[in-house]
């Protein structure tokens, strides 16, 4: 018996210290420090080797200008046999707020001076000393902890506090110091590095990190100063400036590794500098013995020659693609080969008969699930070009089974809908697309909300579904790569379905088209008016969006392209495109970007 009293003693002792620190903070969380230093005081004293209290304690006693309180708590705790050096920060600040500056400064010369007898205590010290912004004592004592035990780094903390002071020079030079010398990942430290650049390579900072990193290749053959300056070039867009600095990392390395950065780099220029691009890929080509490397180089160099061609780029092309096949025959490992030539024959020439045979014939090589996903997904697409749907969905539907929780399976479940879409079958589409609003990928997820809506919106609006009919062909037509064939169906929608709400899709759906065709001004014109007469409506973010980089990337009107970039950040917070409007709308105002 008098064992369970002791027992329920205990519990009800726990129960009631818990309490009463939620209370405590419950109480210093909502401001009411007069409540909370009733309960902190308790804690104290039930708990006098707790320095979270105590300096909880201290912090309400000084919301409340009760400094003398304060004092005597600190004074007493200090004088104690288990002394705690951060105490001595607590009590300088103690005075800061009295404007007692010599007193302040004496107690922290104190806190340093135990960092000098102990290097363990300079993180919570700096840490101290960086909560009440005192950052020049922070420095000091971070200093002082790698001077008495250099096995310490905190080169970390002195780069962020060098930036709070705008000490630029010290802060890149603390920040690179930690990633030659292997203290830090390269991308953790990058990510704060670029919050002080910018895309112009004129900028102070931009220029002041490029005199570092220059200095820093001449006195130290460290590869890790290449990899700095190409990633700065690359912000810079100087593509060919980094590709030359990835020359260097490669010919010293001679490594997959190294292979596999100039590949990213030309990934990155495609949108910018195809002339660079094509030079990155001309020397992959020409330095690598690895059959898939450097066939891959020669399908991205094709893909290049085919974003504006003309019949005889075509024609040249063609044989290109046959030659590479005759050399390479019908390979697992080439399988992008196959795919990209079927492609090709279909979406480019207009023969998808050719493209159905290339990829039931790789359909008998030995192949995993994935392999044999990625073909049927490609076959998928070119019987749906062919207008031969059943088939297609068989096919697609094979890819979903097999790869049921897989991107890949998510992606066939897409062109399930879609394809159910384009024959008419809009009940099935729908239920296909419920399922994906869910998906793992945001971009599938946000493509199944957008046709989705599309139908549900217009189904119940037109039961006999004429209007979604015309969309849903029109569709097909961009599908298969005729675009003028689309614009001209979306305009007798535009024509005979005026003011329904097939309307906005239709505009933003030929606005697109009408980019492709570089009718910038009648693109321009279709989202102005999504705009105006559907500004309340779900595509009115992104017509915004959309209008936004139109100004931005093809007409060059920076000042427009800011404020339709402005109106999706104050007004539609939950759009998918919130987070790049908000990126890009700060990079054409000059901010720094993180």
């Amino acid at each position: 018996m008098r064992l369970l009293i002791v027992i329920l003693s205990l519990i009800l002792t726990s129960a009631s210290f818990a309490q009463e620190d939620f209370n405590a903070k419950q109480y210093f969380s909502n401001g009411d420090f007069e409540k909370a230093v009733v309960f902190y005081e308790k804690l104290v004293e039930k708990n006098p080797r707790r320095t979270d209290y105590s300096v909880a304690l201290v912090a309400c006693y000084q919301q409340l200008e009760r400094y003398e309180d304060a004092q005597n708590l600190l004074e007493k705790k200090l004088s104690s046999r288990r002394l705690v050096p951060t105490l001595f920060v607590e009590l300088g600040y103690n005075y800061t707020l009295q404007n007692q500056n010599e007193k302040a400064e004496q107690q922290y010369n104190k806190a340093l001076k135990a960092i000098e007898e102990s290097a363990n205590y300079g993180y919570s010290i700096g840490f101290r000393f960086e909560k009440y912004a005192l950052l020049d004592y922070a420095i000091k004592a971070y200093q002082k902890a790698m001077e008495k035990n250099p096995a310490q780094d905190f080169n970390f903390q002195l780069a962020r506090i060098y930036g709070e002071q705008n000490d630029i020079d010290k802060m890149f030079r603390a920040y690179t110091s930690l990633i030659i010398e292997e203290k830090s990942s390269m991308q953790k430290v990058l990510r704060n590095v670029e919050a002080f650049i910018t895309e112009d390579p004129e900028n102070k900072n931009n220029v002041l990190l490029k005199t570092i990193l220059l200095e820093g290749v001449q006195k130290n053959p460290n590869l890790k100063w290449n990899e700095l300056l190409s990633w700065l070039f690359i912000q810079q867009k100087q593509y060919n400036s980094a590709f030359r600095q990835e020359k260097a990392i490669y010919k010293r390395q001679r490594q997959n590794h190294a292979l596999g950065r100039l590949e990213n780099l030309a990934a990155i220029a495609l949108e910018e500098d195809t002339e660079v691009v094509k030079e990155i890929l001309e020397y992959i080509i020409e330095n690598t013995d690895d059959e898939v490397v450097q066939l891959k180089a020669k399908l991205d160099l094709l893909e290049i020659q085919l974003k504006d061609p003309s019949e005889k780029t075509l024609d040249a092309v063609q044989k290109e693609y046959e030659k590479l096949i005759a050399y390479h025959g019908y390979q697992t490992r080439t399988l992008a080969l196959q795919v990209a030539f079927a492609d090709f024959l279909t979406f480019k020439k207009g023969t998808p008969k050719q493209g159905i045979d290339i990829l039931k014939n790789s359909l008998e090589l030995p192949l995993n699930n994935r392999g044999k996903a990625f073909i049927k997904l490609a076959l998928g697409d070119i019987l749906v070009f062919d207008r031969k749907f059943n088939e297609a969905l068989i096919y697609f539907s094979q890819v979903q089974k097999s790869l049921k929780n897989d991107i890949l399976g998510q992606d066939a479940r897409f062109k399930v809908a879609q394809t159910s879409f384009y024959k008419g079958d809009f009940d099935w589409a729908l239920t296909q697309l419920k399922v994906l609003r869910s998906s793992t990928s945001q971009l599938i997820a946000n493509d199944a909300m957008q046709l989705s809506l599309l139908i549900s919106d217009n189904v119940l609006e037109d039961s006999t579904q004429t209007a979604l009919k015309k969309y849903a062909r029109a569709d097909l037509l961009a599908f298969q790569n005729k675009p003028q064939e689309a614009v001209s169906e979306l305009d007798a929608i535009l024509k005979d379905h005026k003011g329904e709400k097939i309307e906005d899709e239709a505009l933003l759906k030929q606005g697109k088209l009408l980019e492709g065709l570089k009718d910038y001004e009648a693109a321009e014109f279709n989202y102005i008016k999504i705009i105006e007469f559907y500004g309340a409506g779900i595509l009115a973010d992104d017509a915004h969006f959309a209008l936004a980089e139109l100004y931005r990337n093809v007409l060059n009107k920076p000042e427009k392209a800011k404020a339709q970039y402005e109106q999706i950040i104050y007004n539609y917070q939950d759009s998918y495109f919130f987070p790049k409007a908000r990126q890009n709308f700060r990079k054409l105002r000059g901010d720094f970007i993180n």
